[in-house]
């Protein structure tokens, strides 16, 4: 399998390609990573060096890929933090080059925007830009539940209010929607789920809610996800597989005391997923 991976790049710790690279090719991905940005380090620590790429750079880079020849062998597209209007563009004529190459490649879309704690923290006008015009070509996105009451101007808490706002994120265009960070107000206490919707139906998994930030954790989720559900089309199977492998990816690191995941030493989370949470059919 390869995957075309638009994303930011750090060179000390992990988030964007820097997370998604090295997980994917662990479960044998052929990983192509794009960068958007190629900074010092995340943005979290409130300062950082080095540069936003320009579009006009990060469009050439890809032209170059396509001129090997390479897109017909390409199967998903996946697409992450947006540092800057123009990039959307860049990424969805990326993807229309690659689906003309080959129409059964999948696009993955995390629409990159906040959290239901600190709100927005991109620019201001990326989430319209996410939502008018990159979400309605993605076959996947990969939303926090924040995140998805902004795309479909809903506020999903419930169970029922999330499905009901997963399906008016489908009516845009993706057919396959992966929830993040679901927190329903009946759910167990010390617990955090996650919700997977396609034609086949939706399933919600369970997993102990872990006291950490974690930077990055996204980024590996939405990434695992695009593969698993590349591979099998079975958004089922995809989810108990990336809430597993993020589950122990989470807990290492915070058994760890580092503030960086450690990605490189949970490895063997992804290549070999113990499986430990099962997903429960809820439609």
């Amino acid at each position: 399998m390869k995957i075309l991976s638009i994303q930011s790049a750090v060179a000390y710790g992990h988030v964007g390609n820097s997370a998604a690279v090295f997980p994917l090719q662990r479960i044998g991905v052929d990983v192509i990573p794009v960068y958007t940005v190629n900074f010092s380090n995340h943005t979290g620590y409130g300062s950082w060096r080095g540069p936003l790429i320009d579009p006009s750079d990060v469009r050439d880079v890809i032209t170059g890929v396509g001129e090997r020849g390479v897109f017909g062998q390409v199967d998903a597209v996946l697409s992450g933090y947006q540092g800057g209007e123009g990039i959307g563009d860049v990424i969805i004529d990326a993807v229309a080059q690659v689906k003309a190459a080959n129409p059964s490649a999948l696009y993955a879309c995390d629409p990159v925007m906040g959290n239901a704690k600190s709100g927005c923290f991109v620019a201001p006008a990326i989430p319209e830009l996410l939502r008018d015009r990159v979400v309605p070509v993605a076959d996947i996105i990969t939303p926090n539940q924040f995140e998805l009451g902004f795309l479909t101007r809903t506020e999903p808490d419930t169970l029922e209010s999330t499905l009901a706002s997963v399906e008016l994120a489908r009516d845009m265009g993706p057919r396959t929607v992966l929830v993040t960070s679901v927190e329903r107000p009946d759910r167990e206490e010390g617990t955090i789920e996650m919700l997977a919707v396609d034609d086949e139906g939706a399933w919600i998994v369970q997993t102990p809610f872990l006291p950490m930030k974690a930077n990055g954790s996204g980024d590996v989720t939405a990434a695992l996800f695009t593969a698993h559900y590349a591979s099998t089309r079975s958004a089922q199977t995809a989810l108990e597989r990336t809430a597993s492998s993020v589950f122990d990816l989470l807990k290492l690191t915070l058994d760890s005391g580092e503030r960086e995941l450690q990605l490189v030493e949970a490895q063997e989370s992804y290549a070999h997923p113990k499986m430990q949470f099962s997903a429960r059919k809820v439609r």
